[in-house]
Parts: C-alpha cells; sequence; structure tokens
C-alpha cells in the first residue's frame, strides 16, 4: 500500500476566544491523533499565538504526533529555532516537524520592516534552513552569506539523531520549488486539479499536497455539509480580492482567477475564493473524491497537508478516502 504522510492543521487563535482556544488545541490534536496522522500543521503569522508555545501544548496531551511548525525566518535566528526543536526533543523525547516559510502575509512583512523581494525571500530561507539543519545534526556551522553569519556554532543540548525533522516547504513557485529541492525539503503545493500539467513539479519523484476534504457515502451529503461549513457570501469575496492585490503569493494569483467548480465537479475552490479558507477542497462522495486523491498519489503526492478538520467525525470521514485512494495505487 501507498505510504503517505498525513497531516491536519491546528484551529487558528485568531477565530477563537482565549477562554476557548487551549481546549480546541488539545480536541483537534488527539482526533488527528486517533485518526492516524503523522503530525498537525501549527500557523504563525503576526495575528497568531507563538507557534512554539502552541507545539509543546500539542506534545503535552498527545503521545506521538508530531508538531509541524511554520517558521518564519524574520521572527527568529536560525540558532532558535534548532534550540526550540533540541529542547522540546530533550523534554518531551519526540520529534517536532518543521515548515520553512519564506513569506507569509506581504503587510506583515512590511510591518516588520522586511521589504525583501519574493525570490530572494527564497534565498534567504534557503540559507536559514541550511544552518538550522546543519545545527540539529551537530554540525560546528561556520556560514558568511548574504543573509547570516555564524562563527564555529554549535548546538546543546544535541539532537538525537532518530528526532531529526522532517522539513516541509511551499513548493508552488519556481523558487519556493528550487529552496525546497535545495535543502531536501518536501515541496508542498496548493494543487491545481491532477490533469493539469502544473500539478506534479518539474524535478521531484515526490511532493506534499495542502487541501481539504469533506466526503460522505454519498456526493449529495458531502455537498451539503461543504456548503453548510462554506457558505458563500459577498463580503468574504471582496477580501479575498483585497487580499489578492497586496499579495506575492505565485500560489495565490494561481489558484484565485481559476473557476470554483461546484457540485459534480470534486474540485471545489469555492471556500479559497470567499476568503474562508487557504486551499482547494475536495468535496463528494468516497469514491469521487479518493479518485481524485488517487490521481495526485499517481504523480507523487506523497504527503497530504489537511485543513483544520470540522469534528473526530469528520476526520473519520477523510481517513476512509484516504485508505481507498492509498489501496488503488501502487507503491
Amino acid at each position: 500500500m501507498t505510504s503517505i504522510m498525513l497531516y491536519s492543521t491546528c484551529p487558528q487563535s485568531k477565530d477563537l476566544s482565549s477562554a476557548d482556544y487551549l481546549e480546541a488545541v488539545r480536541d483537534v490534536s488527539r482526533w488527528s491523533e486517533e485518526a492516524g496522522c503523522t503530525g498537525m500543521l501549527v500557523y504563525t503569522d503576526n495575528g497568531l499565538v507563538d507557534p512554539w508555545t502552541v507545539a509543546q501544548m500539542v506534545l503535552q496531551c498527545t503521545s506521538g504526533l508530531a508538531p509541524l511548525v511554520a517558521v518564519q525566518p524574520v521572527y527568529m535566528h536560525p540558532y532558535a529555532v534548532a534550540t526550540q526543536v533540541s529542547s522540546l526533543a530533550y523534554l518531551h523525547g519526540r520529534s517536532v516537524h518543521l515548515n520553512m516559510l519564506a513569506g507569509g502575509f506581504r503587510n506583515d512583512l512590511i510591518a516588520l520592516g522586511d521589504p525583501t523581494e519574493h525570490d530572494q525571500r527564497y534565498e534567504r530561507t534557503t540559507e536559514y534552513t541550511r544552518i538550522v539543519m546543519g545545527l540539529l545534526r551537530g554540525e560546528t556551522m561556520t556560514v558568511r552569506g548574504r543573509h547570516y553569519t555564524v562563527d564555529r556554532l554549535t548546538l546543546a543540548p544535541a539532537l538525537p539523531a532518530d528526532l531529526l525533522p522532517q522539513l516541509t516547504m511551499s513548493g508552488s513557485s519556481p523558487a519556493g520549488l528550487a529552496a525546497a529541492l535545495a535543502v531536501d525539503a518536501t515541496p508542498v503545493r496548493y494543487p491545481e486539479r491532477p490533469e493539469d500539467p502544473s500539478t506534479r513539479p518539474d524535478g521531484v519523484d515526490e511532493f506534499g499536497i495542502r487541501v481539504g476534504i469533506i466526503a460522505r457515502p454519498r456526493s449529495e451529503a458531502a455537498w451539503h455539509a461543504a456548503h453548510a461549513r462554506f457558505p458563500t457570501d459577498r463580503t468574504g469575496r471582496i477580501t479575498h480580492r483585497l487580499a489578492m492585490a497586496v499579495s506575492d503569493s505565485h500560489w495565490h494569483r494561481q489558484l484565485s482567477d481559476r473557476d470554483a467548480g461546484g457540485v459534480g465537479d470534486p474540485y471545489w475552490l469555492g471556500p479559497f475564493q470567499h476568503y474562508k479558507t487557504f486551499c482547494p477542497y475536495l468535496v463528494g462522495s468516497y469514491d469521487e473524491v479518493a479518485g481524485v486523491l488517487a490521481r495526485y498519489l499517481e504523480l507523487g503526492a506523497r504527503t497530504i497537508v489537511l485543513d483544520i478538520p470540522e469534528s473526530p467525525a469528520e476526520l473519520k470521514h477523510i481517513g476512509t478516502v484516504v485508505d481507498l485512494a492509498r489501496e488503488s495505487v501502487q507503491p
């Protein structure tokens, strides 16, 4: 059976009150672990709580789920990231995975005084990631780069080799894909339909996709659940257009102009184009969605990063689809 690394996504603090957020993180962490997920993506941006604090919470309430921590180079020196990973491993005996960022919201970067252009940000992330991973591998790092300089830098406490992080990085743009390949990270894409030639990145055997899934035994029930969760509204469409106007994200522009799809077409951009979430959705019956997912797997998708799960029942439906897709594809 085809091997897949499946990640859920952690709730965002901006969507919940402080009184409810801690319990929501615990709930989704436990649901994700029970559903067999490898880990859970933890977002970072200027409007969210610190992802490393959230990662600590995830480790405390689960026994094997790996936090996939989003790392923004503008926020932390690479030594600080390596220290966080090794310290959590020292305290919990657990692995923390890393989702290396180059951008994020353009206005966040401007607010932080960072005017670096899109492709140069990926160059910076490449340099940054090499320092982080070198330290975590126990190397003494001397780097005099364009963005970072370190001299005979070492890490303590040392990280056990079996807890070295899995790496992911956005690979939707040419610069992002080049950066991911340079640091041996899994390039994760906000995918087009599987038949689109751009869906499979050039030069890689395996890649990741970022998608939401809403599936039921029957297609009608799936679409009813999808529209109930993501109702269309004019305000959302306008907000999306405003966000696109200030974004230099390759995938954002790429998907914004696509047909949203709808009932009868499992590939659905409605939630993305109405500013409800930031990834395509696959919606339909188990067989319909598994068929689309299997085509991604046939192209080389081996990492799937899901949207924030609404309930443990939703993760169970997703598990059914993932199993069907895996069974239909030869490893």
